[in-house]
């Protein structure tokens, strides 16, 4: 795959995807808020919160479809077949979500038409990622922000208006179900105005690269557990801790999906660089570094604001005061996982995955057996993330480190062997600066002429590109210098 740079640069990419995001998540806890201090209890606002989560967990084969079809759509796949796999990830999502909503009703404890009303937005996801896929993967990286920004925007307003109006979780949830389809349906607008799929018929040739529902399973699998690891805490809270507590948890659990998503558009822009392998392990490195300066600030500035907590929303959410911080912090090394697992993807590595699979089957253990209270469950949630993170990443730069790809000139059988006869164990890289005078060629176009010593061991073959032409004058038979074919 090769690494596309989006016009304004990474600076103006970044912009415009992060202004969208941050928006979209604005929206998003704007939801919340008001739900959780005008028209919701806490013991409502703790199903509600639940709800919301499945639906997340659910909703991974939309993040999964999004991340597949970019790399396709950077490939120049034939269009048929991202269109074939985004209909049948939308009908298995589609009966997912008829199957887990019973399971969520008796797993988290909440209502059967809470659970039916989260799950059934999954559909309405996944479509949505697909069509953001294509913009990310064609770097439409300015059309991508309004489109996130909109799909925000009419996500919310039916839920604020639900609430407003009475409805009670179930009531807005499936408000948000209404919103999502709507913004479905724009998001194909979008992508049909930009006229990317008659670009390709006519100027691009269609790559042989396939593309198969398998593709959306395995990367599904890496933003599935990266989901579970942002939810699992709060969809066990209601199960370790009390009606009351667990809503206060979920108030807390904002100040975690703030951190995690608010630096979401460092992955969307640095993801066809992580996807090259000539740039990936640098990419990793710079985009964990954005993310944790992010996750920085948001956790300091959670520390300032837990006091203002009982007063801007109600004095019931007391005790999150000395613990809001706590919530950010685990946020913040969320949003490092993910860069980590997007990398993973990018690569086709998903196996990196299990890492954090094995993580977040301990952490439900110990939340399971020993947590009892709201403090203990944080800690427990940002422990687990911090170990995650860390090992994940580290994982991920090992890996790309020993993989990645060797001069061209190091990998010829014939360069190889001259260097090796005549001493010289330098690459075409380090050949570069010996050119000839009046020679234009670099170190990797004389590697196979003999300029630099090499001689072609009996039996290694050269390369195609590389075969000399014996039907004119070496360099200097005549005093001229030879010229590349």
């Amino acid at each position: 795959m090769v690494a596309r740079t989006p016009r304004g640069g990474v600076a103006g990419a970044l912009g415009w995807v992060a202004a969208g995001s941050m928006l979209a998540n604005v929206c998003a806890y704007l939801i919340h808020l008001t739900a959780s201090r005008w028209w919701l209890d806490t013991a409502e606002y703790g199903e509600f919160a639940v709800g919301m989560s499945a639906m997340l967990v659910l909703g991974v084969a939309a993040l999964a479809l999004q991340a597949v079809i970019a790399r396709a759509v950077v490939r120049h796949t034939d269009l048929s077949r991202i269109r074939r796999v985004t209909i049948l990830t939308t009908a298995s999502v589609t009966a997912l979500a008829v199957l887990a909503s019973p399971v969520l009703a008796a797993g988290a404890s909440v209502g059967v038409g809470t659970a039916v009303a989260a799950l059934s937005a999954a559909p309405m996801l996944v479509l949505i990622g697909a069509g953001e896929g294509v913009l990310q993967g064609h770097g439409s990286f300015r059309l991508l922000g309004w489109v996130l920004a909109g799909v925000g925007v009419l996500r919310t307003i039916p839920v604020i208006a639900a609430l407003a109006a009475g409805a009670g979780p179930a009531g807005a949830l499936v408000a948000g179900t209404v919103g999502s389809g709507v913004a479905a349906l724009v998001v194909f607008w979008a992508v049909r105005i930009e006229g990317r799929e008659r670009e390709v018929r006519r100027g691009v040739a269609v790559s042989a690269d396939g593309l198969e529902l398998l593709d959306v399973v395995r990367a599904s699998g890496v933003q599935l557990v990266l989901i579970i690891a942002a939810s699992v805490d709060l969809l066990l809270s209601r199960t370790v801790l009390s009606a009351g507590d667990a809503g206060i948890y979920a108030l807390g659990a904002i100040a975690t999906k703030v951190a995690f998503w608010l630096p979401q558009a460092v992955g969307v822009v640095f993801y066809p660089r992580l996807a090259d392998p000539a740039t990936s392990r640098r990419s990793l490195m710079h985009a964990v570094a954005v993310v944790s300066a992010i996750g920085v600030v948001l956790t300091v500035g959670a520390a300032l604001a837990g006091p203002l907590v009982p007063i801007v929303i109600r004095p019931d959410y007391e005790p999150l005061v000395g613990v809001l911080w706590l919530f950010a912090y685990t946020g913040a090394m969320l949003a490092v996982l993910q860069v980590a697992l997007l990398s993973a993807i990018a690569r086709s590595a998903t196996a990196l995955s299990a890492v954090t699979w094995v993580a977040v089957g301990t952490e439900v253990v110990v939340i399971l057996t020993v947590v009892h209270s709201i403090v203990a469950l944080a800690a427990t949630a940002a422990v687990t993330a911090t170990v995650v993170a860390v090992t994940t990443t580290l994982v991920g730069l090992r890996r790309d480190r020993m993989s990645e790809p060797r001069s061209a000139s190091d990998r010829s059988p014939g360069a190889r062997a001259g260097r090796e006869s005549s001493g010289d164990h330098r690459t075409g890289d380090d050949l570069v600066g010996d050119d000839l005078p009046g020679d234009r060629r670099t170190g990797d176009d004389r590697s196979g002429d003999g300029r630099d010593g090499g001689r072609v061991a009996p039996g290694d073959r050269m390369p195609d590109d590389r075969v000399p032409d014996h039907s004119r004058p070496a360099a200097g038979e005549d005093g001229a210098d030879a010229t590349p074919d």
